[in-house]
């Protein structure tokens, strides 16, 4: 009772109050949302002629196919086929359930059939159908806006196939016909990785595939550095682009998605964001306010766009003069070329990067000349060989995560070396560099997309792999890009456990028992030639020998020997960097079983030092 009452009075007056009458009305009876007059919606406000003819009953209901209808007046934008669009929103009311339930059918696209939950007139929950008219109970948990005004809008904004929104029995509850999946409290969800970035969450019913939607994060979009924030974008299915902004790289605030495709499967694909520090697009009326511009692609492959925002990327608008380019590419990576004084873009096409020139974002002139045999999302930029800014090479990284390095002069860029790959790991895909850091701290810092298998029965799904410093550094083999988890890794540590000195002879085990699932370990060996040493994380084996590192891919070779390695330990991956970078093996894996252990095989092995440092979460304060 002490613990509920010291929480109570940590209450404002409004959630206090919104508290005590949930509390009041545990249990109690459901309330429906809004009333349906028998050939009309009642007090629901309509527009467009999706809705016009009233709700679907009756011998209605079987002609338009809808089954599994609990009341006999179900909302519908079918009546008169896939074609008409509208919304059909009910009027305001308090929230005073801990659920809003419903059922639903219909259309699965994402904003336009679906039914959404208004609070001050922003979305803040959604459903979609799921490609069948059998209508499904689904619902949303809506605790944290308790005492709040609401409101329900059902959207038909699709004209073609399955072009249409079913919804039946909206009512506020506290027991569900089927709850929503996402039981757990957000990011403290079973498998949710803990320092790696996730999206929020989705309204997926696990039975219904077609409605999952939101939570998912696929290619990574125009990365940038803006005014102390990292600004991290991303594909949703293409249909719009998430967004979240950090001050560390570590602890992420996921915004609103920053832009939605035009219209319904349009599409809005991958791209770039720069800041047009001088205003040569002229998008901004004011000089102090550089605009940031992001540059993507429509589904088409062949018309290229932009959104640009003029207070730090919290709002975007629609270039009005879009498609800037209509050609037969996509994915722009654009970016200010400072000794030519103009801008750069290039496009993928037809096996091919397409460099494209402009002095004002908006006209571009192709340069013609191609860079053959390329593969999806580039990323380019220039790093400085050991350090020394007197000796810098050009980078370009395809969208597989193969490298070459060479030189550039604004117009052409000529490989010199071959293509290496910059992680050897399972799902590393889609990388992207934050652009712009030369005005922060003038580090190159990549992330990727780690492709690759979903999280069973989870709200969200796919994650991005911790961000990496690139290096550039002579080795025997010639220029080699180093990636190294970024030093704010630190940042997470809360305790740790070291060993030093220590020999393990062949088939020596040196058990690592620290407490938690997140761990960063560091360790300094010496290993014979025909020895090997296993880290067995969770019962998931890294293999390394003298000179070669195994980790859920064939072994990979270093120029030399190796002598140090990191491994980053989260929830669902193991990320493992040997030599301070020189080789890295990103790695999607669920554990098998708990604890941490360290064995020698095949010969004895020197372990230096060891140190297992334990994380806090970069989502939860302690």
């Amino acid at each position: 009772m002490r613990a509920c009452l010291k929480t109570i009075c940590g209450f404002s007056l409004l959630a206090l109050t919104a508290h005590l009458d949930f509390l009041a009305n545990c249990n109690a009876e459901d309330l429906a949302i809004g009333h349906f007059g028998s050939k009309d919606y009642g007090d629901w406000k309509l527009t467009g002629t999706a809705f016009n003819l009233g709700p679907a009953s009756d011998g209605l209901l079987p002609k338009l196919e809808i089954e599994n209808a609990r009341d006999n007046q179900v909302a519908s934008s079918e009546i008169e086929g896939d074609g008409p669009m509208g919304t059909l929103t009910s009027p305001e009311f308090k929230l005073a359930r801990k659920y809003v339930s419903f059922r639903i059918g219909g259309g699965d696209y994402e904003r336009h059939t679906c039914i959404n939950l208004l609070v001050n007139g922003k979305i803040v929950r959604s459903a979609t159908g799921w490609r069948s008219d059998r209508l499904a109970p689904a619902s949303w948990e809506v605790s944290p806006f308790l005492g709040q005004t609401a409101q329900v809008q059902i959207v038909d904004e699709a004209s073609g196939d399955w072009g249409h929104i079913n919804v039946d029995h909206i009512v506020q509850t506290d027991q569900p016909e089927r709850l929503p999946v996402a039981t757990e409290p957000l990011y403290r969800e079973s498998l949710r990785p803990q320092f790696h970035f996730t999206a929020r969450q989705w309204t997926m019913d696990r039975l219904n595939p077609g409605m999952q939607q939101e939570g998912w994060v696929n290619d990574l979009n125009g990365l940038i550095y803006y005014d102390g924030e990292y600004h991290f974008f991303a594909q949703r299915w293409a249909k719009c682009w998430l967004h979240a902004v950090s001050r560390d790289l570590i602890h992420w605030t996921e915004l609103e998605p920053a832009f939605w495709e035009e219209k319904l499967d349009s599409g809005v694909q991958s791209g770039t964001c720069v800041v047009d520090y001088a205003n040569t697009s002229g998008l901004s009326s004011d000089k102090a306010t550089p605009p940031m511009v992001a540059f993507w692609s429509r589904f088409d492959n062949r018309t290229q766009c932009i959104c640009y925002s003029l207070d730090h990327g919290r709002t975007w608008k629609r270039y009005e003069k879009n498609p800037i380019m209509v050609c037969p590419e996509r994915d722009p990576k654009v970016f200010w070329y400072a000794p030519g004084n103009h801008w750069v873009m290039m496009l993928y096409g037809n096996s091919q990067y397409h460099i494209f020139t402009s002095t004002n974002l908006l006209n571009w002139k192709d340069e013609r000349k191609p860079i053959r045999d390329s593969f999806e999302c580039p990323d380019f930029f220039e790093l400085p060989v050991d350090g020394d800014h007197n000796h810098m090479k050009w980078v370009l990284i395809q969208g597989s995560g193969n490298y070459s390095i060479g030189s550039f002069n604004g117009t052409e860029f000529k490989e010199e070396t071959a293509r290496n790959a910059c992680d050897i790991g399972p799902n590393f895909y889609a990388t992207q560099t934050w652009g712009n850091t030369d005005t922060g701290d003038g580090r190159r810092i990549q992330a990727a997309w780690m492709r690759g298998p979903s999280f069973p029965d989870m709200p969200f799904n796919q994650q991005v792999s911790f961000p990496c410093e690139l290096t550039l550094r002579s080795t025997p083999n010639g220029p080699r890009i180093f990636r190294q988890p970024i030093r704010e890794i630190a940042l997470l540590h809360h305790g740790q456990d070291t060993w030093t000195n220590r020999t393990l002879k062949a088939n020596g085990v040196l058990p690592l028992e620290p407490a938690g699932r997140l761990f960063h370990i560091q360790a300094e060996v010496s290993i014979p030639e025909g020895a090997k040493l296993t880290f067995n994380i969770r019962g998931v084996p890294v293999i390394l020998t003298s000179k070669t590192v195994e980790s859920g891919t064939p072994p990979a070779p270093v120029a030399e020997q190796i002598k140090s390695v990191d491994i980053l330990v989260d929830r669902a991956s193991i990320e493992v960097f040997v030599n301070r970078g020189e080789i890295s093996s990103t790695r999607f894996v669920l554990p098998k079983e708990n604890g941490l252990s360290v064995k020698a095989e095949g010969g004895s092995v020197t372990i230096q030092s060891l140190t297992v440092n334990t994380l806090n979460s970069a989502w939860i304060t302690p």
